[in-house]
């Protein structure tokens, strides 16, 4: 058998690159039959029925060491939570949730884009690194004036990224400045809805050379994180990390115990905004409870 990486799947076929070559395979029968779904950054074995034509059948998914569900994407090195400093404007609460999410889904490494940067308002940068610079790297980029774009490609390089985040945010001309190749389309936004069009229909691992891919995937406005239980969620705070068992109770639920050592951090390590969405998040899967 042959090793490769699904870099797409189109109506129940998936394309593998292997050695500088892309085949054409359909996934054996014994998947669907113990309900597995060949993924997007899965590497796996297939063989190879016609050299010429360059198809075969895929015969063995390799262990993932993470799955993004939204996207559905595998084995991911990186996610670039990928938002407009202005229309549309920043859902912070998008974000948060986003983060939390990659943290449970163990992505390694998570960077936050804000496209657009030409549009925000003064102060914007500021705030946004004194809320996540502690723990994330902040990126400012525009694809229209093609500024931050060296730094977030320097970023990615060597890795497996996927970008998320909402739609008419520019995800899809970040990766065309990126790979002017890949010519992906975009979208203008509806003024009226403050939306942008989902130009990006299907998920698609792009080669951009030294090992390295990039993933556009179509937007998204929610995100629920009701698989999560209420006590694990300070495991996805990276800013509650130094401090977790060290409260005085060893059940504390920062909420409202005394002696609580991340709300001491308050204003310190911890910013209040990321205290105060942690607090949401906690209520909101409480209730669901």
């Amino acid at each position: 058998m042959e090793k490769g990486r699904i870099i797409k799947g189109v109506g129940g076929l998936y394309y593998i690159a292997s050695d500088g070559i892309i085949y054409e395979c359909s996934a054996r029968g014994k998947f669907r039959k113990a309900k597995i779904t060949p993924t997007i950054g899965d590497h796996v074995r297939f063989t190879i029925l016609d050299k010429e034509n360059k198809k075969g059948s895929l015969d063995l998914i390799e262990k993932r060491k993470n799955i993004l569900l939204r996207p559905r994407v595998a084995n991911i090195d990186c996610a670039v939570m990928t938002l407009a400093a202005a229309s549309p404007d920043i859902n912070m609460d998008l974000l948060d949730r986003f983060l939390v999410l990659a943290e449970e889904r163990k992505i390694p490494e998570v960077i936050i884009c804000i496209n657009k940067s030409e549009l925000a308002a003064d102060g914007l940068e500021e705030k946004l690194r004194q809320i996540y610079g502690n723990c994330y790297t902040l990126v400012f980029t525009s694809a229209q004036k093609h500024t931050g774009i060296d730094e977030l490609k320097a970023l990615l390089k060597g890795k497996v990224s996927v970008f998320a985040g909402p739609s008419g945010v520019g995800k899809s001309s970040l990766i065309n400045c990126i790979i002017p190749e890949s010519n992906r389309q975009t979208g203008e936004i509806s003024r009226k809805i403050e939306r942008g069009k989902h130009t990006t229909r299907q998920v698609e691992l792009i080669e951009t050379g030294d090992n390295t891919y990039i993933v556009d995937s179509p937007g998204f406005t929610s995100l629920t994180l009701e698989f999560i239980k209420p006590e694990e969620l300070q495991l996805y705070f990276r800013e509650f990390r130094d401090y977790i068992d060290k409260c005085r109770f060893a059940d504390c639920a920062h909420i409202h115990e005394p002696d609580c050592v991340i709300k001491e951090n308050i204003g310190k390590t911890i910013s209040q905004e990321r205290y105060d969405a942690f607090v949401r998040l906690y209520s909101e899967l409480r209730s669901q409870r």
